[in-house]
């Protein structure tokens, strides 16, 4: 192993046992990942409202249902502002610095998430372009939450638990995803007991309660309620001290940041900095940048796209698997505010008893196994249910339903204790300081992009409901994680090393200060 300019700044945050500090980056950060999660999810446990609201015919035998394309939009206009946002927000990061960017993302967000739940005009085009509209910006406020979370858990960490801390913070979207559901749940319950109504094939015009126009709005508006408790907190960080000093070249104001953040003193070294700085000032599109880590971001962005096409494709089974196992009835005979409850409920379950446990697996098991192999052993798990389910998808369906929702949820059980924790993790790891929060960036997009194809392209083709298109996009979805496993062969394990050694910047900065010492000498 090369030596080390070994900056003091650098040593005491790789070296620092673990702190209050790291506990509250944790919780800061993740309360941000906690309100991604929130925003993009509780989506769905209203969707199928605003049909019923807005959208039934008078003397149809069905309750009123989004089309196609207002369904895709609603439910994956959020996904395009995140895509978006990764990339304007990523690029900012390392340009203006992660703190100053990351109280923009938060309000951003915060008043996304209020104006959601209101609209404007009385038809229901109007109040459908009006969520979309902000639910564009709440996604493009969510996607800047992405690198600049992991890029400053990560700049924070010691190099012993740094991968578990990372994997904490995008866990939270799991506690996330709960709470989509279990407050929905709650609030439709509420709204149930004080507004019963026939099912819908008793009465269709009475089965939807005029007052279950307030819930939704209500649902998406409490997004913004962890984000406004969190901003005091968020502004109160310091800037990460690799930022301050390798990026920003200020060996002082890092020395002074951190040394009060650990409670210890931290020596300046501004000549050391300096060298440091010099050494580690190539950019994103130079050759340097790509004989070093190239092979790295195609790693990065080709699991994380594979892994979100399959990700964000699980749920076109759901309609199979939750009347199965007697989570949610038929359409026709429930109230409106009974199916909110219903598939509030379901989410509630998948994501507390497969969702929720793979996150923390992830974060208890990380430095004891790696990333890599985390990472291997979930896509190829994926792969086998997903091939199984989508071999014996009839037989399942009719003979084994309780089989069938067990295989559905280890899916997401391995996508957790797997690439969906790894791709998040990786990227905040391998790069260099200087283009950290843009790599990372640019591999969350390439995930979104994978969410956008299976949220909208892969659904579409099994919209039909028919047997053979759902089989057919089941076992393409096994082979999209096959070839996830062996894309991720592209990156390193980044276990118990220092992000520096991890990305070469300590050779080059070592190396650096040698010819610099041979001039004087």
């Amino acid at each position: 192993m090369s030596s080390s300019p070994n900056l003091s700044v650098l040593k005491a945050l790789d070296n620092a046992r673990t702190q209050w500090y790291h506990v509250t980056a944790i919780v800061i950060a993740g309360m941000g990942f906690f309100t991604d999660a929130y925003d993009l999810f509780c989506i769905s446990t209203v969707s199928k409202l605003l049909g019923r609201l807005y959208f039934y015919e008078e003397g149809s035998s069905k309750p009123g249902k989004l089309s196609p394309n207002t369904n895709n939009a609603v439910t994956g206009v959020a996904l395009v502002g995140t895509l978006m946002g990764q990339l304007v927000f990523g690029w900012l990061g390392d340009k203006l610095g992660r703190k100053k960017i990351y109280g923009i993302t938060l309000i951003l967000m915060v008043i996304c998430a209020i104006c959601s739940g209101l609209s404007f005009g009385t038809t229901p085009s109007a109040v459908m372009t009006t969520l979309c509209f902000f639910r564009f910006w709440l996604g493009f406020g969510i996607g800047g939450d992405y690198p600049l979370s992991a890029t400053i858990m990560s700049e924070y960490a010691n190099k012993k638990t740094r991968g578990a801390f990372i994997a904490a913070v995008f866990a939270m979207q799991g506690v996330g995803i709960i709470f989509a559901g279990l407050v929905s749940m709650i609030l439709s319950a509420i709204f149930l007991h004080y507004y019963p109504a026939p099912k819908f094939s008793d009465d269709p015009v009475k089965s939807t309660q005029r007052q279950a126009d307030f819930l939704w709005r209500i649902v998406l508006m409490l997004g913004a309620l962890p984000a406004i408790i969190t901003f005091y907190w968020r502004m109160k960080m310091p800037e990460t001290g690799r930022y301050t000093a390798i990026i920003a070249g200020n060996a002082k104001q890092a020395a002074l940041d951190m040394g009060k953040v650990m409670e210890i003193e931290i020596e300046a070294e501004q000549e050391k900095v300096t060298q440091f700085k010099t050494a580690n000032d190539y950019s994103l599109w130079s050759s340097e940048f790509f004989r070093r880590h190239g092979m790295h971001l195609i790693g990065t962005m080709s699991t994380w796209f594979l892994l979100d096409i399959a990700f964000y494709s699980q749920n076109l089974t759901q309609k199979d698997i939750f009347p199965a196992i007697h989570l949610t009835e038929a359409a026709t005979e429930v109230n409106a505010l009974k199916e909110v409850f219903q598939t509030s409920r379901a989410m509630f379950i998948v994501a507390l008893f497969g969702t929720f446990p793979g996150y923390w697996f992830t974060v208890v098991f990380i430095e004891k196994i790696g990333r890599h192999l985390i990472q291997l052993i979930g896509f190829f798990m994926m792969s086998v249910f997903m091939l199984v389910m989508g071999l014996k998808y009839d037989y399942l369906k009719k003979e084994s339903p309780k089989i069938f929702a067990l295989l559905y949820g280890l899916t997401f059980f391995f996508a957790n204790f797997g690439p969906n924790s790894t791709t998040f993790v990786l990227p905040a790891e391998l790069f260099p300081t200087r283009v950290r929060s843009t790599c990372h960036a640019l591999s969350a997009a390439a995930g979104k992009a994978g969410a956008i194809v299976g949220a909208f392209f892969v659904q579409s083709y099994t919209l039909d409901g028919s047997s053979k298109a759902i089989k057919g996009a089941l076992i393409g979805l096994a082979f999209t994680n096959i070839l996830g496993f062996f894309c991720s062969f592209l990156v390193t394990e980044t276990k118990g090393r220092s992000l520096e050694e991890i990305s070469g910047e300590d050779e080059r900065g070592a190396a650096q200060g040698k010819s610099v010492s041979d001039n004087d000498a």
